[in-house]
């Protein structure tokens, strides 16, 4: 299924993974031209089995969640524990490129799946690995989700809410984006260096790694123990980075990192009278002299006079940063968000909805095309009789189920 004439046209990549953030990783890469083989169980991803649980009907072949990371593959379905599957499992490592994986240490090693196994027989190999706590540590073998390892181990969960409410609501896979991209990024100079030199490479991360990296300036700053998370957000050290309600209760998140916005803002907001306030003077002023609750209330009785209509018409004339704090609903119809080529639209047995695309684009070779996701071992066969196997074989493991081959929906 591979895309012809993308920027990874020719590179073969085996997926050994379940669920979001390593099929993320090896979703970028057949974005890219890669021809991604998918090895599941002949039960399938669990991720196949999940729409109730995400607010979506159970529909045949309608998965838009199985479809955003399993998108331009192929599947093979077999048990790995038996030999004969787990041959053809080594000969496609044999011919691939990279090989992917979210499976945990102790899971690898039992398999004789570990990164210093496959090395040796395949020297070229890079090998990319995601797990929820990392390859070392006590607790590199507990399972991990973006829910645990990403939002709250991180701190970010523990630290990002205002202290008159509770902690945010999750979502999934947000964490499992970010460490699947990150990966991807490693894979790709893993690549480039295996072409060049002829020596594979380990690539890892993990859901903890990603959440630290992502809240690193704020996370380092911690040490200097100044600022108190959680805290209120009308203590913030910056009340001009805040998010005020507006007068049709809507909320409004504006960001002006630099003081020198300072005098055009006033002036949009009809809060002049604040520049000659010597509490306001200057940034250490607010923070330093404790000033800044002040300047939240005063900024908030502001944003109370308006609509968020009337904010947005005025901070956009003083070419100051801001976002109206959208529903999920406004975000799937935003202008800009199409215009950018950021979503795109697929026909489902429902009708059209809305899919989203990956994030990075190439200029020359353009937007790849939106293949959806395979059923569970779709190709299982063809895949055999490309490695050599004959159709007694393949029907010798199909009718014992070892393997599966799926041409209908699996719901």
């Amino acid at each position: 299924m591979a895309l012809q004439n993308r920027p990874l046209s020719g590179v073969k990549v085996v997926e050994l993974a379940t669920f979001i953030a390593a099929p993320t990783c090896a979703r970028f890469l057949a974005d890219q031209g890669a021809d991604v083989i998918k090895i599941e169980t002949t039960g399938g991803d669990p991720v196949r089995f999940a729409p109730l649980a995400e607010g979506r009907p159970v529909l045949k072949n309608e998965n838009l969640t199985f479809d955003l990371e399993n998108g331009n593959k192929r599947s093979m379905a077999m048990n790995l524990k038996n030999p004969k599957c787990f041959e053809v499992l080594m000969k496609l490592v044999g011919e691939a490129d990279i090989f992917i994986t979210n499976w945990r240490p102790k899971a690898l090693e039992k398999m004789g799946l570990e990164y210093e196994q496959l090395k040796v027989k395949f020297p070229k190999l890079v090998y990319a690995s995601v797990t929820g706590y990392g390859d070392k540590g006590p607790d590199k073998d507990l399972p991990g989700y973006d829910y645990t390892a990403f939002w709250a181990r991180s701190g970010m969960l523990g630290s990002l809410y205002d202290t008159d409410g509770k902690p945010a609501n999750l979502i999934p896979s947000m964490g499992d984006h970010t460490a699947g991209m990150f990966l991807a990024a490693g894979v790709c100079a893993a690549l480039f260096n295996a072409a060049r030199t002829g020596k594979g490479e380990k690539v890892s991360t993990s859901l903890l790694a990603s959440a630290v990296f992502t809240q690193g300036t704020l996370l380092q700053t911690a040490q200097y123990e100044m600022l108190k998370y959680p805290m209120q957000k009308r203590n913030s050290p910056n009340p001009f980075n805040c998010c005020y309600e507006t007068k049709d209760g809507r909320w409004i998140q504006q960001s002006m990192p630099v003081f020198a916005m300072f005098p055009k803002f006033a002036e949009a907001m009809g809060l002049e009278a604040l520049l000659t306030d010597e509490r306001f003077k200057s940034e250490t002023g607010i923070v330093d002299g404790g000033h800044g609750p002040a300047l939240y209330d005063a900024i908030a009785a502001a944003y109370a006079q308006f609509t968020a209509a009337e904010v947005a018409e005025k901070l956009t004339k003083a070419d100051i940063p801001f976002a109206l704090a959208q529903t999920w609903g406004e975000v799937l119809k935003d202008e800009q968000a199409w215009a950018d080529d950021i979503f795109t639209e697929l026909e489902y047995p429902s009708g059209k909805r809305v899919a989203i695309r990956n994030p990075v684009k190439f200029e020359d070779a353009g937007l790849p095309d939106y293949v959806l996701s395979p059923h569970v071992g779709e190709h299982t066969a063809s895949i055999m009789k490309d490695l050599g196997y004959s159709e007694g074989e393949i029907n010798e493991l199909l009718a014992a189920k070892e393997i599966r081959v799926t041409t209908e929906s699996y719901v």
